[in-house]
């Protein structure tokens, strides 16, 4: 993002740290869940991302033009929200749709650590990376460009259902849409590094000749542990 839209995104992130304070953890997961379907309507709706990021029109009739068509549709924390972020000044329409795809997932990782479950999470996320990239067909099935985004996210609905914490599977959703315009690999491992840097931590990529064996895995993890805290 160009610095007019990063100090616009930033403005909404402080309002979303601000509501998480003091709302329930499903509250923050249902607002994210909204904000999520906000960002995707204006995916589908390019002409509607190119009104809301007009410099021409003031940020309160953009609030009020969104206000508008989402009142009554989406809960009054999410169109709280969707109104600071879109009353922002904004360098581009695409920088528009970045910045509420990413306030969505930040909702949504802050729901999951109010509920105690971030870095399973985040664990889980890596994992299903790992699996992916270990599988061909599975991966050639999910970034296949050809199929619907809502096809793939079946597929991920019936893999990870009952196995992986919802959150999960919400993340795994938004990496098959190209989360800010990446490929699916590379949006997952994105969200891997957002809920790491949530937790305040850094993710480590360590590339290997043959799979470790737990006990090296284990004495990797320590000499990282040693090196970074």
């Amino acid at each position: 993002m160009q610095a007019a839209s990063r100090e616009s995104y930033r403005a909404a992130v402080e309002r979303l740290e601000a509501y998480v304070r003091g709302a329930q953890p499903q509250t923050v997961v249902t607002t994210a869940d909204e904000l999520l379907a906000v960002a995707g309507l204006l995916r589908r709706e390019p002409r509607l991302r190119r009104a809301l990021s007009d410099p021409a029109r003031p940020g309160a009739d953009r609030s009020a033009l969104l206000a508008g068509m989402l009142t009554g549709k989406i809960g009054t924390d999410a169109l709280d929200l969707v109104g600071v972020l879109v009353a922002g000044r904004w360098s581009a329409p695409s920088e528009l749709l970045e910045g509420a795809e990413r306030l969505g997932v930040e909702a949504l990782l802050a729901g999951a650590e109010a509920a105690g479950d971030l870095g399973e999470v985040e664990d889980e996320l890596f994992r299903f990376g790992q699996l992916v990239d270990g599988q061909p067909q599975l991966s050639n099935l999910l970034t296949d460009p050809i199929a619907p985004v809502t096809q793939r996210a079946g597929l991920v609905r019936d893999l990870l259902t009952g196995k992986a914490r919802p959150a999960t599977v919400t993340l795994v959703e938004v990496a098959l849409s190209g989360f800010g315009g990446r490929s699916f690999h590379g949006a997952l491992t994105r969200l891997v590094e957002l809920a790491a840097e949530r937790r305040d931590r850094q993710v480590a990529y360590v590339t290997v000749a043959a799979p470790l064996g737990d006990d090296e895995e284990r004495r990797l993890g320590d000499r990282l542990s040693q090196i970074y805290g």
